[in-house]
């Protein structure tokens, strides 16, 4: 499912909320992008028709855990500017800042939790 920035956006607001009724996405939105009532609707149409959310009774519930949709937007990131290199993308990430030494445990520790091979 590939979600766009303004959908995503939408949806962080919809996972922070749910079940919540359409009027209140609406004024949500307006309140944190500026959004007009139309914009807002014509994403929520979007979504529905991709079977990210309902919307039923004007209340809207997601359909996507936001780790699942997160991940993937996040892969399509790394595949799109990076071709598919994880190490490329931490490089350019890590060109810009230094990470705390606790932010760098964290790394290390999902990096060991998540290396072939690993418990």
């Amino acid at each position: 499912m590939n979600i766009t920035d303004s959908e995503m956006k939408l949806m962080k607001l919809i996972w922070d909320n749910e079940p919540v009724k359409s009027g209140e996405v609406v004024a949500m939105a307006a309140e944190a992008y500026g959004w007009k009532k139309s914009t807002v609707y014509t994403i929520v149409k979007k979504l529905v028709n991709k079977g990210a959310i309902k919307s039923e009774k004007a209340v809207i519930v997601s359909c996507i855990g936001r780790d699942g949709a997160l991940s993937e937007s996040s892969e399509t990131v790394i595949n799109k500017n990076f071709g598919g290199s994880l190490p490329m993308f931490l490089a350019a990430f890590l060109s810009r800042e230094k990470l705390t030494r606790s932010e760098a445990e964290e790394l290390k520790r999902l990096i060991d939790d998540h290396t072939e091979g690993s418990k």
